[in-house]
């Protein structure tokens, strides 16, 4: 017979140690994504801090009228559970935002990274219209959310992307900021902006740009342009 009066506090504590060491692990990750794109160790620290904090933070546009808002209080996304945020916008209305974590810091870490890699611009344009195609097709609208995408689209589009255009126009020592462009880049133009003429009929009180259903494909995309930077 087994019996261990304190498994469950064993177990919790356990699970907090695990949820440690994960958390660290992403971190890390995340800080090399950036020096890999450039940035000095400090400079990679801050930003990796305003990207996490940035995730809660949506600057709002404009507001569109909507539909009847949704009847469920959340929503799930393969897994991922989104609270329906009704506190921010008027009955009957979807407040458009744009995350500061999944796409203001983004988008000027891309832009950065395309000035320190001028080799990189046209194979980044051309993968930008490629992710952008790709995730257009995939994303898809969630009532009460707004738009969603599969969270591995995004990265391994932009890898594949990537890898062959930088081996065809000869510049694999850039294939890392290639996949990087052109994931975040791609993904908030094919997932959210080619999509915002249908969020009218969601009922969502907000819809952000490269928040909730996009903001998980755009962090991966930072992993994969760490993993192809050692190759």
């Amino acid at each position: 017979m087994l019996f261990a009066p304190f498994l469950l506090i064993y177990l919790l504590i356990c699970l907090a140690f695990l949820g440690g060491l994960f958390l660290l692990i992403q971190i890390e990750v995340i800080r090399a994504a950036f020096m890999v794109l450039g940035l000095s160790p400090r400079a990679a620290l801050f930003v990796l801090l305003l990207s996490l904090v940035g995730n809660y933070v949506n600057i709002p546009l404009y507001t569109v009228e909507s539909g009847p808002p949704a009847a469920a209080t959340t929503a799930d996304n393969f897994g991922v559970t989104y609270s329906v945020p009704f506190q921010y916008s008027a009955p009957g209305t979807t407040t458009v935002a744009i995350n500061v974590g999944g796409a203001l810091i983004p988008l000027l870490i891309a832009a950065y990274a395309l000035l320190r890699t001028p080799a990189a611009i046209l194979p980044s344009i051309l993968g930008v219209a490629i992710v952008a195609l790709v995730t257009h097709r995939s994303a898809y609208l969630m009532r009460g959310v707004g738009i969603a995408l599969p969270l591995f689209v995004p990265p391994i589009a932009a890898a594949i992307v990537a890898i062959l255009l930088a081996s065809v126009m000869r510049t694999r020592r850039s294939t890392h900021v290639i996949a990087y462009v052109s994931g975040v880049v791609g993904t908030l133009i094919g997932a959210d902006l080619t999509n915002l003429h249908a969020i009218a009929n969601l009922g969502a009180p907000v819809a952000s740009i490269g928040g909730m259903g996009t903001y998980d494909g755009v962090f991966l995309t930072g992993i994969v342009a760490v993993l192809l930077a050692g190759f």
